[in-house]
């Protein structure tokens, strides 16, 4: 059998979610061949540093990348299309028709069984978190073979939702955590004192970021106080385009640029696409988290502790699944809320504490075998169901 490991997109954020899963394969099955097949040099230079945690495995690496001329073209056609992702596949057809899985941890793939006719593969989706807000939910995921989810929460919408009609599904707890070792791995210090560190860590969906309405006026605050130190890193997709457009609503935003000010602060650290924005480094070593909708939220939640979320939109958010995170502490509408909404949200931390913890066992599934075991084992399960 031979299962081929898709990582297509430009940055590196989707790759813990799946390589552990990959490389647990590999070890786990002498008779399936495992291909990781990467879209570029830093792909394949991230993906080697997990190589450590998982002695033994046995993947073979394929390189898709574009000639560079197709690569400088996509970059200006990539603005409105997803252009270098689709001349990719379709440039690389051979490289997959010898496939019998799929797996990937975005829809893109999907292209493969329904544009370019390879209907013999079955496509297994991984996901690349495990947020909550309305486009995790298109009903274009039910189009994979099978779906992993990382918990009960998650699995329960997309059945209400029809995401599942068509589509198997199965609990794996959260593979990113075996990755980058989010059990063990200790907090790390970034400033010479000892004020209450917070992150800020907007999406970049203009119709549900906070960052096109509120950013600046965020970050002017912490740059005024002398009560906290701030780490801006904000999901990675922001800052890689001047203008986004939401797929849900097709809302337009366009990126402030970050004054000097900022980026020079002694209390103020910046980072907008470094790996320690994808593994964890940031949730893990900040004291309270403010953000919105990002799934990235639902990591930090591995050790409960206050948060607040600005509703940029004023949106009626309470009964809205997609909101289900901000029950989890203080939502304020205005940026002049702040100073006291942070000060509400230390002093009523344990009050909310109690869903923190309920919030992050219904979206993680975690057991003693480690995630990235079970997915594998799963797809393994899939397939010789499949044979039978």
């Amino acid at each position: 059998m031979k299962i081929g490991f898709l990582f297509n997109h430009e940055q590196l954020h989707q790759i813990p979610h799946a390589i552990p899963v990959a490389f647990e394969l590999s070890r786990m099955a002498d008779d399936v061949d495992v291909s990781v097949i990467t879209s570029s040099s830093k792909q394949l230079d991230y993906i080697k540093q997990f190589e450590s945690e998982f002695p033994g495995q046995k993947c073979e690496y394929i390189d898709i990348s574009l000639p560079t001329i197709i690569r400088i073209l996509g970059k200006f056609i990539d603005k409105a299309l997803p252009f270098t992702k689709v001349i990719m596949m379709r440039m690389n057809l051979d490289v997959f028709r010898k496939l019998d899985v799929l797996v990937a941890p975005e829809k893109t793939s999907l292209l493969l069984k329904t544009k370019f006719g390879l209907e013999h593969i079955k496509f297994i989706f991984t996901a690349h978190g495990s947020g909550d807000r309305k486009f995790g939910f298109n009903k274009e995921f039910g189009k994979f073979d099978l779906v992993f989810v990382s918990g009960p929460k998650t699995q329960i919408r997309m059945q209400r939702e029809g995401v599942l009609d068509h589509a198997e599904s199965v609990i794996v707890g959260y593979p990113k955590f075996d990755a980058v070792g989010a059990y063990t791995k200790p907090p790390k210090r970034f400033f010479d004192n000892d004020k209450p560190v917070v992150l800020y860590n907007p999406h970049f969906s203009p119709n549900v970021s906070s960052w096109y309405e509120m950013g600046l006026d965020i970050l002017e605050y912490f740059y005024k106080s002398d009560k906290y130190n701030l780490i801006f890193a904000p999901h990675v997709m922001l800052y890689t385009r001047k203008m986004h457009i939401s797929q849900e609503t097709m809302t337009p935003g366009w990126v402030k640029s970050i004054p000097n000010k900022y980026r020079t602060c002694d209390h103020i650290l910046i980072d907008t696409n470094s790996i320690a924005c994808n593994d964890m480094t940031y949730t893990l070593s900040a004291d309270i988290y403010l953000g919105d909708v990002s799934s990235q939220f639902h990591e930090f939640l591995i050790r409960p502790r206050p948060c607040l979320f600005a509703n940029a939109h004023h949106v009626k958010w309470e009964n809205d699944p997609s909101y289900i995170n901000w029950k989890t502490g203080i939502v304020f509408d205005h940026v002049s809320q702040l100073d006291d909404c942070l000060t509400l949200a230390i002093t009523t931390h344990e009050d909310y504490m109690p869903y923190q913890k309920e919030l992050f066992e219904s979206t993680f599934e975690i057991t003693d075998t480690p995630s990235s075991v079970r997915a594998a084992r799963a797809i393994l399960e899939y397939m010789k169901k499949r044979l039978k």
